[in-house]
């Protein structure tokens, strides 16, 4: 099991905070908070967390999960009281229940928070509830108190993984572990958890966010008394240890029934949403119902009333929820989490003894995948076909056929099979980058060039996706340009959090005699962009081991 103390750093030095704020957002008097840290700063160590958090193995990164989990926190930020605040949301594979927000709008859930949820609507409430965190500016107000008392702000983030990783024999170094274990020090004297204050207020601001974006307003209520259901499991149990979430956002009955209560004022308002489930011989499709007839989503006050009657937009009552996605983001999640796919594939053969209406397709799903990844490819395959046959559309059981079909042997059926899949979704990141790692896996100069044809459109909009590097790097190298491989590998150990191994590496593909002019700009540029940033690594204390010890 992965350690977990890091995400109660994070929270505490990133949000922890005095300051009680008023029902109402007020003018802030007198107040430092974005002075202390530009926006720009607030991003660059948001980044820079983000990256280091991979390079100690923190991320769970799987395009199709990626993809769900930007999609709906998107929606959310854009329904937000900072709708141009830039959000980035990312999974970690850890299975306790936690979730966080730090600088720069950079938003983790746990695979854990997910696997506790019945409904993406649950999920969806705990988002709105941290994207609340950086509206509300709680998050910059704790950093820029942590900074006045000299706290290395990127420090203090990584202080507990760190920790969790020397206690387990794995240190990165004597100068490094001593400055974080300073920066923890100071921390564990600082108030740990949000203020109440804060928390309300988030709650508050985070249930009209997830009203705006169309969610059901009840499902922070519903997740907050399923959290509280496990603090008494807890102490049924005699077991000491709660679900992270409870330990930084304590659920109290006074919280779930203030949320109970602003869900009810906004369906009085008439901007509320409520979800209806329908359950087929397939499946279940589920639906949310807008109470309030001139509400639209996205928007604050609903239609135009300045419109004559006559213009104003027909307004559909009803949505889909979430294209049924969640239930197979979910046991993707379940596999991937998993100590080992063995311990997966025993953990559904537990669920379905335990149910009396045996598994899911989605569970169906979730366990062809752990037995893929376990290397029993026939029963995958075959499990896999079946749901495929009832879910024709369904394109995380298609990605999933192609990659057993490949690991199989039938490259020639599953390069069909993407093919088709990239035709009708063209720009689709999961099938492109899966396509592409299934050609690298081929090998070959025309696998390489055709990975390249496939990874070429997505090109721009992926300089801070590694998956998407390393697959654009393998083909490269394959295709046989060697230089466009070696800035992609650069760019792969950067953004795995390791920037002086970039940086060794972009110096070295500078040496190269047979850069074009153009090659040299993009190498010159990328050098200067990663310097500064190493330098402000080593300023804090954190140093790259492997680098060291050259």
């Amino acid at each position: 099991m992965r350690p977990t103390l890091f995400a109660t750093a994070l929270l505490t030095v990133a949000v922890a905070s005095p300051l009680a704020f008023a029902q109402e957002k007020l003018p802030d008097i007198g107040s430092s908070a974005g002075e202390l840290l530009t926006p720009a700063k607030q991003s660059e160590y948001g980044g820079m967390m983000l990256r280091e958090l991979r390079n100690y193995g923190y991320l769970l990164e799987d395009p199709l999960i990626d993809n769900w989990l930007t999609g709906m926190g998107r929606k959310l930020g854009a329904d937000s009281d900072l709708p141009g605040q830039k959000f980035t949301f990312f999974m970690m594979g850890d299975r306790q229940i936690n979730a966080f927000a730090t600088l720069g709008g950079y938003i983790g859930v746990n695979a854990g928070l997910v696997l506790a949820a019945e409904r993406e609507d649950e999920v969806a409430g705990v988002l709105s509830h941290e994207i609340a965190h950086v509206t509300q500016q709680h998050v910059l107000r704790g950093a820029e108190r942590a900074q006045k008392d000299s706290v290395p702000i990127l420090l203090g983030m990584l202080a507990a993984i760190v920790a969790a990783q020397a206690a387990g024999g794995n240190s990165t170094g004597d100068a490094t572990m001593a400055a974080l274990a300073s920066a923890q020090g100071l921390i564990a004297q600082r108030q740990i958890d949000y203020t109440r204050s804060n928390e309300s207020e988030a709650d508050r601001v985070g249930i009209r966010t997830l009203a705006r974006a169309g969610y059901d307003v009840d499902a922070m209520g519903d997740f907050f008394e399923r959290l509280q259901s496990l603090t008494r499991s807890a102490r049924g149990s005699g077991r000491e240890a709660y679900p992270d979430y409870l330990q930084t956002h304590p659920v109290t009955l006074t919280r779930i029934s203030e949320a109970r209560q602003r869900a009810e004022q906004l369906r009085r308002d008439g901007i509320a949403t409520v979800s209806s489930t329908v359950t087929t011989p397939t499946g279940s499709v589920t639906e949310r119902v807008r109470q309030g007839p001139d509400y639209v989503a996205g928007s604050r006050l609903g239609a135009n009333p300045l419109l004559p009657g006559a213009l104003r937009p027909a307004i559909s009552t009803t949505v889909q929820a979430d294209g049924g996605q969640f239930p197979w983001a979910k046991e993707r999640l379940r596999v991937f989490s998993a100590n080992t796919p063995a311990a997966a594939v025993r953990e559904y053969e537990q669920i379905r003894r335990g149910s009396s209406k045996g598994l899911t397709d989605a569970q169906r799903y979730g366990l062809a995948l752990a037995k893929f990844r376990n290397n029993q490819l026939a029963e995958a395959t075959g499990e896999l076909g079946e749901l495929q046959a009832a879910h024709p559309a369904n394109l995380w059981i298609g990605l999933a056929l192609a990659q057993a079909e490949a690991r199989a042997g039938r490259t020639a059926a599953a390069n069909q099979r993407l093919d088709a899949l990239l035709h009708a979704q063209p720009g689709n990141r999961a099938i492109a980058v899966t396509y592409a790692q299934i050609l690298n896996e081929q090998g070959g100069r025309e696998a390489g060039q055709r990975a390249l044809a496939v990874l070429r459109p997505l090109l721009a909009g992926t300089g801070d996706d590694p998956v998407f590097q390393q697959a654009y790097a393998r083909a490269n190298e394959l295709a046989g340009d060697e230089v466009r491989a070696g800035e992609a590998y650069a760019e792969t150990a950067f953004l795995n959090g390791r920037p002086e191994q970039a940086l060794i590496q972009l110096q070295n593909l500078k040496q190269r005699s047979d850069l074009d002019y153009y090659a040299r700009s993009r190498i010159d540029a990328r050098i200067a962009t990663i310097t500064p940033q190493v330098l402000e690594l080593r300023r804090q204390g954190i140093k790259d081991p492997d680098v060291e010890r050259r």
